[in-house]
């Protein structure tokens, strides 16, 4: 081997165990058990915390879909984070029948920082809360929610994860693409790793904690991605954390791609900050525990978002067949880089089958290549401006 092949011998190595263990994970999934009846023999009482910073907009739709819930209206309540709000958030929340919270802090911004306020003030309240749900302010939540959370609640869980997917968006090359994303990250992932008994980690939207966890461990993530954050600190003292697939918070994601630049620079930041902070932890701490759920942790932390790994292999690939060609490398290289671009797909197709996706998302597929070099734009734009310390507004589109 010369040197050239040494290098795409390397590469192939350490993508294709991170490509293989995710196709793992979604033949995996093909195993899992939807739960369909939820009965319980105690009705727990819930809080819902909906973090909302300049959310004018769209708050109304999230408040309504929650008064649809089927669940004893007297055993839920909703409070709104007016966090530094300087639109009508507050107003208009108010006016729907909610408890809003309003906070002003000009040193502690950020989303973490509104929760463990609100949190604090929910433990303390005379109500006897059971659990707290967190969601986003640009959600739908499924009429089943609090079923499916008091189900799992009976049964042992204190953390619990539902499903986090996109609302659709048919036609929008940026929408659907994400929507992709999501189902392969949020929903068949954790659905294979429910299959295997590992933990879930948290998502942000559609967290739901017992509220003795969040006294015995008080929210103390403060990064851009402060729901992953916590989540492992959550694993880290030993608690399981749940995925109930059979629960569903839709989020709506902006409609034009460049509204979505903030919210997608913070996530990729973020994922830095995270890998910087806990990878390691997670790959010393599965030896010395002997946890195959610890390193699997540590495997779903270092492992790229699909479509930026399908974008590097593919193109990889791409470079494989002209050196190929040129006789710089062998065919056995150029063949196992097709394989596994081959692997790629199967995963994607084996994904969208688990999710049941309708025909219309199939359709987008043809968007992901679009996608790839927008994300790519904005991974870079995002490691130009460097590190971010602050809550990025997602702008929302024009009504």
């Amino acid at each position: 081997m010369n040197a050239l092949e040494y290098v795409f011998a390397f590469l192939f190595f350490a993508f294709a165990p991170l490509l293989c263990y995710q196709l793992f994970l979604a033949v995996m999934a093909l195993k899992a058990k939807i739960q369909v009846f939820f009965e319980a023999d105690t009705f727990r009482k819930f809080a819902f915390i909906i973090p909302a910073h300049n959310e004018e907009k769209i708050i109304a739709k999230t408040i309504y879909s929650l008064s649809g819930l089927i669940y004893p209206k007297n055993l839920y309540d909703v409070f709104v984070i007016a966090d530094n709000c300087t639109d009508s958030t507050a107003s208009l929340a108010r006016s729907l029948g909610v408890t809003v919270l309003e906070r002003t802090n000009n040193t502690e911004k950020g989303k973490g920082y509104a929760l463990r306020w609100a949190f604090d003030q929910v433990l303390a309240s005379k109500k006897d809360y059971n659990a707290v749900i967190v969601v986003d302010a640009d959600s739908l939540i499924s009429g089943n929610y609090l079923e499916v959370m008091n189900y799992y609640l009976e049964h042992g869980s204190r953390v619990i994860q539902s499903s986090d997917l996109v609302l659709p968006e048919p036609g929008n090359w940026s929408v659907e693409a994400t929507r992709i994303g999501f189902l392969l990250f949020n929903y068949v992932k954790p659905l294979g790793r429910k299959v295997l008994h590992f933990n879930m980690g948290l998502r942000g939207n559609g967290m739901c904690f017992d509220t003795r966890i969040l006294k015995e461990i008080p929210w103390q993530a403060w990064s851009l991605t402060e729901d992953v954050e916590y989540g492992l600190i959550l694993i880290f003292h030993g608690i399981k954390i749940a995925f109930a697939p059979e629960a569903t918070v839709l989020a709506q994601m902006p409609i034009d791609a460049s509204n979505a630049e903030s919210q997608r620079s913070r996530w990729e930041i973020g994922r830095f900050q995270i890998i910087r902070a806990y990878a390691s932890k997670f790959f010393f701490e599965s030896f010395r525990k002997g946890s195959i759920s610890h390193f699997d942790t540590f495997i779903d932390l270092i492992t790229p978002p699909f479509v930026n790994m399908m974008f590097i292999i593919s193109s990889i690939f791409m470079v494989s067949l002209l050196f190929w060609l040129v006789g710089f490398i062998s065919i056995e290289l150029f063949l196992l880089w097709g394989t596994l671009v081959a692997l790629g797909i199967a995963y994607l197709f084996l994904g969208l089958y688990i999710a049941k996706a309708e025909k219309s998302l199939y359709r987008s597929l043809l968007h992901l290549p679009v996608y790839a070099f927008w994300k790519l734009k904005v991974y870079m734009k995002a490691l130009k401006n460097g590190k971010e310390v602050k809550w990025i507004k997602t702008e929302r589109d024009k009504l």
